[in-house]
């Protein structure tokens, strides 16, 4: 029998490093701010969203991190640069931290309990 969503999500999580939101809150303010990644698609980021995130949804993540695509994100360049992936819940942007760090990206981490948790902690959200 093939693996679950659920199955793909704790494989992924036992390969990549989560934080907290205050971790995450504490991570934005300092000088050297992270990337935040917002996996989610377009209509829930219409709902809401981290300032300052960028969107790159789940399904356009390889191409917009491949630097040898023509459609790529060029802010998605660096693969040093410090980033943090969120979605909803969690288990995307766990699978989208496993997919950067394959494609050589160093330092990147997923916000555990994602938009929900960041929300529920009373952090800022914006709709621009």
């Amino acid at each position: 029998m093939g693996k679950s969503l659920k199955d793909l999500v704790t494989e992924a999580k036992g390969r990549i490093r989560e934080i907290g939101v205050a971790e995450t809150a504490a991570a934005l303010a300092a000088a050297n701010a992270p990337l935040v990644v917002d996996v989610r698609e377009p209509g829930e980021w219409a709902e809401g969203h981290v300032p300052g995130a960028l969107l790159v949804p789940r399904g356009l993540l390889e191409a917009k991190a491949d630097l040898e695509f023509p459609g790529r994100e060029p802010r998605l360049a660096d693969r040093a640069q410090a980033i943090i992936v969120h979605c909803a819940s969690g288990g995307r942007s766990a699978l989208a931290a496993d997919v950067l760090q394959q494609m050589g990206f160093t330092n990147v981490c997923s916000l555990a309990g994602g938009f929900a948790a960041w929300k529920d902690a009373g952090q800022p959200v914006t709709r621009d």
